[in-house]
């Protein structure tokens, strides 16, 4: 069996049907036997729902044990009624594993706005708490539990040595639309049982939240309840990493980066009525900064998305996004190709239009798996991020999502 989030040591799992969702599962509970390090980024979205101002409240400590999730209900927009549901979680699940309130991390996802159903969760965390387990299942419950327009389970593990240990280290993610984060209804947890300072853990986070899911986007939408946590159990009992020159702590971030990479593609994968995915590079760029700025610049407008829909070779479109990135930009010195996972045309050098055949661009345009790569020439950097098209399919699903 494919190992997930119970391989980590001194992690116990649940995932469970309340009834706030109709047929799937809705709950879903991460708890880790000892205190754990733990760091989390948020929404910046202004608009924030309740339990992202709750967690990041007691997160802000860096230290958590458990991780309670409902779906179905985003408690977003939902007043003093949502804000008493938030804390009946945390407080619920804080009396029956008997640990203190704020080593609770609590999310939601689902409807905003909608009543917060407050006895359906709380009643569902009662009777599913014992039920924590490290069976390989019960991490694919939980998988499953934080869904919703979802279409397939999101997860990742890896495993690395470090001072004679094997670390472990496993997450889940869940998210569809309403994607573009900006951290910080996209939620990504991670456990690892490796040994670390807190303030290492959330800088090594937060460096990650940056090249990962920071780089995504399916709609142009960031969230009210983004969120991503780790927890670090310490319980691989290596030399605990204390500092950002010891050799484990790159090694750590650098898989905690593979991790996280791994997940947010499965999330643009799964873009509401996508029918590709795009990968966009941006090289020799003057800083990395720079570099993801661009990126973000081409995988946010409309006017690319739609022209990879469409097969459309208007590379055009993908020059003047960068023009309103914000940041200097040269087009006569840069190099452009598009293309498909095999195959890329050159369509721009030095910011001169090269003769090109379009018919066999509209060709590489149908493939699933797409590629855009430009070359700033100003210098050395790269930045990388991934988006989905925008679809007539996308369009028709949001435009009765309540309904």
């Amino acid at each position: 069996m494919i190992k997930n989030i119970t391989n980590v040591r001194g992690i116990k799992c649940w995932g469970a049907h309340t009834g706030v969702k109709s047929m799937r599962r809705d709950l879903a509970i991460i708890y880790s036997e000892v205190p754990a390090a733990a760091a989390a980024v948020f929404t910046q979205n202004k608009v924030r729902a309740e339990p992202v101002e709750i967690s990041e409240q007691n997160v802000s400590n860096l230290q958590a044990q458990v991780i309670v999730c409902n779906a179905g209900n985003a408690n977003a927009c939902t007043g003093e009624q949502g804000r008493a549901g938030a804390e009946a979680m945390m407080k619920v699940t804080a009396e029956l594993l008997n640990i203190p309130e704020d080593d609770v991390i609590i999310a939601s996802t689902g409807l905003i706005g909608e009543p917060f159903p407050t006895n359906d969760v709380v009643n569902g965390i009662r009777e599913n708490i014992h039920k924590l387990s490290d069976d390989p299942k019960a991490g694919s419950f939980v998988a499953n539990a934080i869904l919703t327009t979802d279409t397939f389970a999101k997860e990742g593990f890896v495993e690395f040595e470090h001072d004679g240990k094997t670390i472990n280290m496993g997450g889940v993610a869940k998210g569809s639309g309403m994607i573009h984060p900006n951290m910080a209804t996209m939620l990504n947890f991670i456990v690892t049982d490796l040994n670390i300072e807190k303030t290492l853990l959330d800088k090594a986070l937060r460096y990650c939240v940056d090249r990962t899911f920071n780089m995504i986007t399916v709609d142009g939408d960031t969230s009210t309840n983004d969120m991503v946590a780790i927890l670090a159990n310490g319980m691989a009992d290596n030399r605990k990493i204390n500092d950002e020159s010891d050799p484990g702590y790159r090694l750590f971030r650098d898989k905690l980066l593979e991790l996280m990479t791994h997940l947010a593609k499965l999330i643009v994968s799964d873009g509401e009525g996508a029918s590709k995915f795009i990968e966009y590079k941006v090289t020799k760029a003057r800083t990395e900064e720079i570099a993801r700025k661009l990126v973000r610049a081409i995988s946010d407008s409309t006017l690319v998305k739609t022209a990879m829909f469409g097969r459309d070779p208007n590379w055009g479109r993908i020059i003047a996004a960068c023009g309103n990135s914000g940041v200097n930009f040269n087009y006569k010195k840069v190099n452009l190709s598009i293309g498909d996972a095999e195959h890329l045309v050159q369509v721009l050098e030095k910011g001169q239009p090269l003769p090109i055949d379009k018919n066999y661009i509209k060709k590489l345009l149908r493939e699933s798996q797409i590629r855009i790569i430009l070359e700033v020439n100003t210098g050395k950097e790269e930045g990388v991020g991934w988006g989905s098209d925008l679809t007539t399919d996308y369009v028709l699903f949001n435009s009765v999502y309540t309904t």
